[in-house]
């Protein structure tokens, strides 16, 4: 690994720390070397509306000592006017020599290499890309195809259970990948679950945006769920705001409230990304549009034939029609473990 590879991981750990603060704009950090190649600054993009990530790098430097130096930085700088002015046009009056780049911006209003190189500045891109566009995957999908990113987080038993067939379910996974659910739900504008979860769990599912699908408003507004954050209820026959819950009419097809139109409205409401947290039939309503799958495995088995599946959908009796995933990664919370995985282009 050279040292630009080794910098560019550390402008990935710093965009991270953003995680949760900068939607709809992407996580981006940035890290300055002098021309003898020392690292002198670090920033990153802190939240929406807030100094981008060079900015936030260089303006922590007074002394010109910058000058003729190297700025690394994940995402291609900004050359238009935003909630903040064009991070190129700051790099440049800084007198910086190089720009190292980890993927271009997919946003059509950016041009920054194109800006940087013709006042001179040398440019390298592509440094560790495919690592940078996995750290950005929603801001992709949101500018790429104006669609709400969708993520699936599931807890199961080795078996593939998420609950005994009497509904028992407090817990299958352990403390430790209970607190690591809170940082994966950070990342997300909000989580997403059914009227089936709120009344079988009494969940609280903490988070600054919640969604529950409640076709014929069975929950009661009491619930945990309803006592914090920003609510919307996507439901069949009501409109209309209640202190801080949103009813939201939607359309039913074959009995179900409309996906589509659910996945619609979020993106029109500026909610970019969703974490679904619910049970085997909503999981697997879900699947035709999931982008990511989070998928705990606690090393229990049931031995229950008829307790309940993470993924309830379609049923094959082709096993070469199965839906088909990559792995991403695995991560260990002991005794627990975490697998990541992608949907396949099987759609």
């Amino acid at each position: 690994m050279n040292n630009y590879e080794t910098l560019m991981k550390r402008c990935f750990e710093l965009a991270a720390m953003g995680e949760g603060a900068v939607s709809p704009n992407p996580l981006v950090g940035c890290v300055v070397l002098n021309k003898d190649g020392d690292v002198i600054s670090e920033g990153y993009h802190h939240k929406y509306g807030c100094n981008h990530a060079e900015r936030d790098a260089l303006l922590k430097l007074h002394n010109g000592e910058e000058s003729d130096g190297t700025l690394i930085v994940n995402l291609e700088p900004c050359s238009h006017f935003g909630k903040t002015p064009p991070c190129t046009d700051l790099i440049i009056d800084r007198g910086i020599a190089r720009v190292v780049i980890g993927m271009r911006d997919v946003n059509p209003k950016v041009d920054g290499i194109k800006k940087l190189q013709d006042a001179g500045i040398e440019v390298i891109s592509g440094v560790l890309e495919d690592e940078a566009r996995k750290l950005n995957e929603v801001f992709i999908k949101n500018m790429t195809q104006h669609k709400t990113f969708i993520a699936i987080k599931t807890a199961t038993t080795l078996d593939g259970k998420i609950a005994t067939s009497n509904g028992s379910s407090k817990w299958i996974t352990s403390e430790p990948a209970r607190e690591e659910v809170k940082v994966i739900r950070n990342r997300y504008d909000a989580i997403l679950t059914s009227s089936s979860t709120v009344i079988a769990d009494n969940p609280t599912m903490a988070h600054r945006k919640k969604v529950i699908l409640d076709r014929n408003l069975r929950t009661e507004l009491n619930s945990k769920f309803y006592q914090d954050g920003e609510i919307y209820v996507f439901c069949s026959g009501k409109n209309g705001v209640e202190k801080n819950i949103t009813f939201i009419d939607t359309p039913v097809i074959s009995g179900k409230l409309d996906l589509e139109f659910i996945l619609n409205k979020l993106y029109e409401l500026g909610i970019y990304s969703v974490l679904v947290e619910a049970g085997g039939h909503l999981n697997g309503s879900f699947l035709p549009f999931a982008d990511k799958i989070y998928h705990f495995i606690a090393p229990k088995i049931t031995n229950d034939n008829s307790s309940l599946s993470a993924f309830d959908s379609e049923v094959i009796d082709d096993i070469n029609r199965s839906k088909l995933f990559k792995f991403d990664s695995v991560k260990a919370f002991s005794p627990d473990v975490l697998l990541t995985y992608y949907p396949m282009d099987n759609k």
